[in-house]
């Protein structure tokens, strides 16, 4: 008898681009082609994964929410972190309001999060903020 399994992994498509990320204007960049018309209609929040070397090996869109805010699930971003077997993780989030400045809540995420994927060598590297024209990196700001 064939037996389903729970769930699959899906593996990296052969044909995502392997970019090197090697600084916050390469991220933000590579994350803003995530977005689409909806940058200033509501807030959505992504990670990009990335190999030991800092090449891309994949992204998830973690949450969209409304023009304020978005739930975010530390366990979802460890799942697809290991799932990817990424070295590190990019996250990133707009803010449609145009305001560049990290929200309380942005800090205390970003800690979380840095601290529950360190438990499984994983490391946060940065934490981009994306509005319509432009960027707020946590790593330049010495946030991360």
């Amino acid at each position: 008898m064939e037996t389903t399994p729970l769930y699959t992994i899906k593996k990296l498509q052969s044909d995502f681009p392997a970019i090197n990320i090697s600084n916050s204007a390469d991220a933000s960049k590579f994350i803003r082609n995530f977005y689409l018309d909806d940058i200033e209609v509501f807030e959505s929040f992504f990670i990009l994964l990335l190999d030991r070397a800092n090449n891309t090996i994949g992204y998830a869109k973690i949450s969209q929410g409304g023009i304020s805010g978005t739930l975010v699930d530390v366990r979802l971003i460890a799942k697809y972190a290991v799932d990817a077997l990424a070295s590190s993780v990019i996250l990133a989030h707009n803010h449609p309001s145009g305001n560049l400045l990290p929200s309380s809540q942005d800090l205390e995420l970003t800690r979380r999060v840095k601290e529950g994927l360190a438990l499984l060598t994983v490391n946060v590297i940065e934490h981009i903020i994306l509005t319509k024209d432009s960027y707020y990196s946590f790593a330049d700001e010495g946030r991360i």
